[in-house]
This record gives structure tokens, sequence and C-alpha cells, in this order.
């Protein structure tokens, strides 16, 4: 169990540090109350962990050699992309750019919705941080690790990971981002994967 939070905690800490809902959680928070905002993230994140999590398991109930050697494919896999993906971004980082993007997420989802109650602004936050996270890598990453990991483990991992950066977003996000370039987190994160992969392939049994 704590080797699964160990895992779930430190890919999503890193994977989710500079990622698309991170820059849409630090625009809110500049609109709308941070602990509003932080709750309204903190929850969105909070499901789609459990449902990633869900989904792993089922996945885990496949032939034993497929699981295998899907796990071992998926971690390989997707840590050479986000290296690949890391060394297609520009070494000085562009957070106005980012944010601008947010932003546009955020004004769209504002005049469809309406209200600025507190109740309108909450929704706000978790439907656009839900739909974001979906097919995000690090869902792909909490499923990948689901499969073979401890569920109450890796899920409380990653919602403390989720709630660690959500923090972070709406309290320093901006101060931050200039300091902390997204094409180093994606290396780190890539090789977090590869390193997962490497421990997956000596772990058949």
């Amino acid at each position: 169990m704590l080797t699964a939070f160990t895992a779930g905690l430190s890919i999503i800490t890193v994977s989710e540090l500079g990622d698309k809902t991170f820059f849409i959680a630090m625009f809110l928070a500049m609109q709308h109350s941070r602990r509003l905002v932080f709750t309204a993230v903190s929850a969105a994140l909070a499901a789609m962990t459990i449902l990633s999590v869900g989904l792993g398991q089922v996945a885990s109930l496949l032939p034993a050699s497929f699981v295998y050697h899907a796990k071992i494919g998926l971690f390989l896999g997707f840590g050479l992309k986000l290296i690949y993906d890391a060394s297609k971004m520009p070494v000085v980082a562009n957070c106005d750019q980012v944010l601008s993007e947010a932003k546009e997420a955020v004004v769209k989802a504002e005049a469809q919705l309406g209200e600025k109650n507190a109740l309108g602004i909450w929704l706000e936050g978790f439907l656009l941080t839900f739909i974001a996270e979906w097919g995000d890598r690090t869902q792909l990453a909490t499923i990948s690790l689901a499969i073979d990991n401890n569920p109450f483990g890796l899920t409380s991992g990653a919602v403390l990971g989720h709630a660690i950066c959500a923090a972070i977003a709406v309290t320093c996000g901006k101060m931050l981002c200039g300091r902390i370039s997204e094409r180093q987190l994606t290396f780190i994160g890539g090789f977090l994967f590869i390193v997962f992969g490497i421990i997956a392939v000596f772990e058949k049994s």
C-alpha cells in the first residue's frame, strides 16, 4: 500500500504541475475565491482519480500475460512520448501563452453558465477541471498504475498529489510559473514513467 501511495503521489505531483488544469485553477483563483476554486478543482481531480483507478482495476481482470505486456508498453511508451514532447518545447517557458489558453476556456464556460453565484463558480471549476483532465497524461498514468497497485494506496497518493498541485496553483501559481519550466517537468515525468516501466519488467512472478 505504501508503494502504491508513493507511486501515485510522485507521478501525479510531477505530471500535474504546469498541466492545463493547473493553469485553469490559477486563472479561476485570480477571479474568484481561492478556497472555492481549490475545493472545486480538488473535488474534480479526486473524482477523476477514483474513476481512473476503477478503470485500471477493471483492466487488471484481463489475462495476466496481456496485462503484464500492456502495462510495460504503456509506461515505456508514455515515458518516451513525454520525453519527445519535452524536447520539442521551448527552453524558456511561456507561461502567458498557456495561461491565455486557460483564460479562453474559462471565459467560454462562463459565457455558457452565466451565473456568478458561489454554486455557479464551484460548478464551473469542477466541470472545467474534470473535462480538461479526461484523457490527460495524469489520467492515463493513474489507470496504468492501478493495474497492479493497491487501489486505496494509489487513490490516496494521487488525490493528495492533485490537492498539493491545486493548492500551489491557487495560492502562488503565477509566481511559480516563471521559475518552473513545463519542459523540465515533462522531462522528469517521462523519466519517471520509464523507471516504472523498467521496474514492471522485473515484477513478473
